[in-house]
């Protein structure tokens, strides 16, 4: 199949895609906040580049994008320039692994939410930051 887009179309639509501040990175941090959960921070140095951190107990939470990081409920093969993107998306894979290891092998506690869990479930996914959060000490 080819791409119904000119190269330099799906270039700007690619860029487009935000990395940080995503729809449902922000609907955790607003629900969060509403529930009184301080102290995190956004856009902390660590690798990876987790969304959310709390620094104090050494928590890192990641909301991975279904199609980016291959959700293996979500995820669609791309249909077009199919070899690139999946070795794209199949480094990200790796790379998230490596990533988890290390700030866990770092005493890091790892969460890792999908894009999708967020959008169906949110409450869910905040209930269990919250759990994680009183069991790593108040």
């Amino acid at each position: 199949m080819t791409d119904v887009l000119t190269p330099e179309q799906r270039k700007k639509n690619m860029s487009a895609i935000k990395g940080k501040n995503t729809k449902p990175e922000m609907k955790i941090r607003k629900m969060l906040w509403a529930e009184g959960v301080r102290g995190y921070r956004i856009h902390y140095d660590l690798p990876g580049k987790p969304d959310i951190v709390f620094p104090k107990k050494k928590i890192a939470i990641f909301i991975d994008g279904c199609y980016w990081h291959k959700c293996p409920e979500c995820f669609i093969e791309p249909k077009t320039n199919t070899e690139f993107w999946m070795n794209k998306i199949n480094g990200n894979v790796e790379r998230d692994k490596k990533i988890t290891k290390e700030l866990e092998d770092s005493g890091w506690t790892v969460l890792r939410f999908w894009e999708h869990e967020v959008r169906r479930e949110a409450e869910g996914v905040v209930l269990k930051i919250i759990s994680i959060l009183k069991s790593n000490g108040s």
